[in-house]
């Protein structure tokens, strides 16, 4: 009995956070803006990704979200960089859900096209099933890891749209099996870009920046070919008649 009662509670609370989470993404996107839901373990390097893709970022502006349980070091080292940052601190929550992020974006003035990364708390399950009005879900992954990380949280790695593979420079000093984290990868999610990168010597990171401001080009055409491709469908429907 009370098991169905939670999965009630469970399916509704996840229902109001998808409807909250398309009113972010249709507004962002009408404002040119991309949004990057950017997901990894404790460690694996978030930050130290932002800054290094931000630097590749060209007549694109960074906008950054900053999710932490506690503390807001991360916000306050991008501040110094310049970069427009804002704290969410969850005080106990795993991760980040829509209403939170709705009423952080109603505050931002988004006055030019640009990327709106999204720091999601460290943790590879519970940021993996909320979406948040991102367009991309990006997953840092690192070789300090392991490469059994695929297996192990599958959720994540099946619904990312683009994985990183940060700490590269570090794989000589670590038993990282690529192939295994490859097969690992590909068995949840074929066709997923995966970028090695090092935020030590920046390695990768242009070939990130520019993969997501291409993803930022397409914003306003996928939203235009949506339409059509609709108006076509009922065009097709009407000539069946």
């Amino acid at each position: 009995m009370h098991d169905v009662k939670r999965i009630n509670v469970m399916e509704g609370i996840l229902d109001e956070n998808n409807h909250i989470s398309i009113h972010i993404n249709e507004f962002l996107s009408g404002n040119d803006v991309l949004c990057v839901n950017q997901m990894g373990a404790p460690g694996v390097g978030k930050t130290t990704v932002l800054k290094n893709i931000i630097k590749h970022l060209k007549d694109v502006k960074p906008y950054v979200i900053e999710g932490d349980i506690e503390s807001d070091l991360d916000t306050q080292d991008l501040r110094k960089l310049g970069i427009k940052a804002y704290q969410i601190n969850t005080f106990g929550a795993c991760h980040l859900d829509a209403p939170m992020i709705h009423n952080m974006v109603s505050n931002i003035d988004f006055d030019k096209k640009g990327i709106l990364f999204i720091e999601n708390i460290g943790n590879l399950v519970c940021p993996a099933e909320f979406s948040i009005g991102e367009h991309i879900k990006m997953l840092i992954t690192s070789v300090t890891e392991g490469s059994d990380k695929p297996y192990k949280y599958p959720l994540a790695f099946e619904k990312a749209d683009l994985i990183l593979l940060n700490k590269a420079d570090l794989a000589p000093y670590v038993d990282f099996d690529e192939d295994f984290y490859t097969k690992g990868v590909r068995a949840l999610n074929k066709d997923v870009p995966i970028f090695t990168v090092s935020g030590r010597t920046g390695e990768g990171f242009k070939e990130v920046a520019d993969w997501l401001c291409e993803k930022l080009g397409n914003i306003k055409k996928a939203e235009h070919h949506h339409h059509h491709h609709h108006e076509h469908h009922e065009h097709e429907d009407h000539d069946k008649n």
